[in-house]
């Protein structure tokens, strides 16, 4: 081998090795949204039991998404929650938090009503009143939510 093409061979290896981090995605330094629910129950969405993990729970809406997309029903953003589900809220409903387990690749986010949220195959989708304490309790969903959450506006 020639001793340009080694030269050109280093060149390369130490170009790599410089632009290969900046392909991968950055990390997400935002801290997990710890919600104090309030109601408790043993078994939480993201628990995992004899290596499954559990999806819903008491409170929770199950919707078949068949790969489907969620919508963001008002402006609004995500956060991620510990058992990474992604808790919408919106100061368009300031006392309501909006629970999605069960979305591929969930990631945290600032919306506009009606963009894109994530995609899965099965939602488990909760809904959460602030109660005067400041702990939230998971109340029965609006069909007219879930409808704006499955529907683009």
């Amino acid at each position: 081998m020639s001793s340009k093409a080694v030269c050109l061979r280093a060149i390369a290896t130490v170009v790599s090795l410089v632009l290969l981090p900046s392909c991968t995605r950055p990390p997400n330094n935002e801290a997990t949204l710890d919600i104090k629910l309030y109601q408790t129950w043993q078994l939480q969405p993201g628990d995992t039991i004899s290596d499954r993990r559990v999806l819903g729970g008491l409170g929770d809406i199950s919707i078949a998404l068949d790969g489907n997309d969620v919508y963001a029903p008002f402006d609004g953003r995500t956060q991620l929650n510990k058992h990474r589900c992604l808790m919408f809220s919106s100061p368009d409903v300031p006392a309501y938090l909006f629970r999605f387990c069960g979305l591929n690749d969930p990631q945290p986010r600032t919306l506009k009503q009606g963009d894109t949220i994530g995609n899965g195959d099965l939602l488990q989708f909760a809904a959460l009143r602030k109660q005067p304490n400041g702990t939230w309790a998971i109340v029965e969903p609006a069909k007219a939510i879930l409808e704006s959450t499955l529907k683009k506006t």
